[in-house]
């Protein structure tokens, strides 16, 4: 009974991420009223900066390309990140989305401000299921805290009846070797939701670098990319 007495305690100083506080025990309450929120920043395992780009691929033809564009958007009152994520299966785009991001001063934490997603079919937008904003009833969850410890549980969205999804962290010794190259000290985290009983996916970050793997999509390439050339008038 020790260790999950001094879990909370030490959670708190990072997140407020605690076991045990809500009925499911996913943290809920993630210091998100106390922090100075930034569209840019990085923890050891996210990286919100501007041109930052990693590709993921499965050896079915599955690509994810997830860029953190130069641009924020404001929701409430905080200036957030916008990071893309362009999903496509054998060429043909299956879902685009703009994830919404900011960085917390005090904890160093990366929370998560809603998404808008546009689902394709035969390359037409036919659904924005999952698109939500943490404005109103809805809060910010945390994406990644700056010191994740084993066990810790918490709500990375916070949108009732919408969008819930929490991640429990299982591990922070895994490695992964993949195309881009072996990485060790991963962090392995399970994503659930209580709005689809049964759902799980399994994700890898690596130091530095952030997720490497996604189910069975695994780290092909990560770089920098320049910002848009910015037309003149007239041109």
């Amino acid at each position: 009974m020790k260790l999950l007495i001094l879990i909370p305690i030490l959670l708190v100083g990072c997140c407020s991420l605690s076991l045990g506080q809500n009925s499911d025990q996913y943290s809920t309450e993630l210091m998100q009223s106390k922090c100075t929120f930034t569209s840019a920043g990085e923890n050891t395992y996210f990286i919100l900066r501007p041109g930052y780009r990693l590709t993921l691929e499965n050896k079915k033809g599955g690509k994810l390309v997830i860029t953190v564009l130069y641009e924020t958007r404001t929701i409430g009152n905080v200036e957030t990140g916008v990071v893309e994520e362009n999903e496509s299966d054998n060429g043909k785009i299956v879902e685009i989305s703009r994830n919404y991001f900011a960085f917390c001063k005090e904890n160093s934490g990366i929370y998560y401000f809603g998404e808008q997603t546009d689902i394709y079919k035969d390359g037409k937008v036919t659904d924005h299921e999952g698109s939500w904003e943490a404005t109103g009833n809805n809060r910010p969850g945390l994406a990644m805290p700056a010191l994740p410890l084993l066990g810790s549980r918490y709500y990375q969205e916070i949108a009732p009846a919408v969008a819930m999804d929490r991640a429990e962290i299982i591990s922070v010794n895994e490695k992964l070797r993949t195309p881009a190259g072996e990485f060790p000290n991963c962090l392995k985290t399970l994503e659930t939701t209580p709005l689809e009983k049964g759902e799980k996916e399994y994700k890898l970050y690596a130091p530095g670098i952030g997720l490497v793997q996604d189910e069975d999509m695994v780290l092909t390439g990560h770089s920098m990319v320049e910002p848009p050339v910015q037309k003149k008038n007239g041109q």
